[in-house]
């Protein structure tokens, strides 16, 4: 099958729909319910691995990921949102609507720009969906996250 009109955007970019990641825990990538599917809390897995782990931090501590570094795995944890509902609708073309994201920033206790993290999420969805992708979002800092990764990210979309 012939990539989706979403995939070729994203492949214009650089990008790739992974395959779906398969959960470290007990629960599903994603469900529909309605014409919505949830998708679980997508962590920044590539190839079974991971980029960065530890907390996102302005100062540049050792052991810490900076600004930029974190933007792009939410990136990564976008992508894997994306593999998520593809995996239970089968073309992202079938999305309507981005409608809520929601993420989570491992951050050092003086770091506040969680919001600037999640844009690395946010505008992926963006240029693969256009006016489509323009959701609401929360940009939340928590103490840690699971297996130690900087960034986790969950979405909801709207699909026909």
């Amino acid at each position: 099958m012939a990539d989706s009109k979403v995939e070729e955007r994203l492949a214009a970019e650089g990008l790739q729909v992974p395959d779906v990641a398969v959960p470290v825990a007990s629960y599903v990538p994603a469900v529909i319910s309605g014409n919505y599917v949830y998708t679980s809390g997508q962590i920044p897995v590539q190839n079974g691995d991971f980029a960065f782990k530890g907390k996102v931090s302005d100062g540049g501590e050792p052991g810490t990921v900076g600004l930029e570094d974190a933007q792009g795995q939410a990136r990564v944890c976008a992508l894997n949102t994306l593999a998520a509902v593809k995996s239970v609708i089968g073309d992202l073309d079938r999305v309507s609507r981005i409608v809520k994201v929601t993420g989570f920033v491992s951050s050092a206790p003086d770091f506040t720009g969680q919001a600037q993290v999640l844009n690395g999420a946010s505008e992926l969805y963006g240029k693969a969906f256009g006016d489509a992708g323009v959701h609401a979002r929360s940009a939340v800092g928590v103490a840690v996250l699971p297996l130690d990764v900087p960034v986790e990210v969950e979405l909801i979309v709207e699909f026909a």
